[in-house]
């Protein structure tokens, strides 16, 4: 169970990295890469899809914290 739980950790973990590194800052980081942040795109909008990367931002964000005070519990 906890080498289930260690490995769900790491996926959250670089999935939350990337998230975080999509997100558009002053400078428009990574996301100026793929169109994130410029406000047009294949998606119809940047605030949409900002939007969205906020939610899943902080849906990763709560599962990190979850599994890790579960692995803690576990060890």
């Amino acid at each position: 169970m906890v080498t289930i739980l260690d490995v769900v950790q790491v996926f959250i973990s670089v999935m939350l990295i990337f998230l975080v590194l999509m997100h558009s800052g002053k400078d428009a980081g990574l996301s100026g890469a793929f169109g994130v942040g410029t406000g047009a795109g294949p998606l119809g909008g940047g605030s949409l899809v900002e939007r969205n990367l906020n939610r899943w931002t902080i849906a990763f964000a709560i599962l990190f914290a979850i599994n890790t005070i579960v692995l803690i519990k576990i060890a």
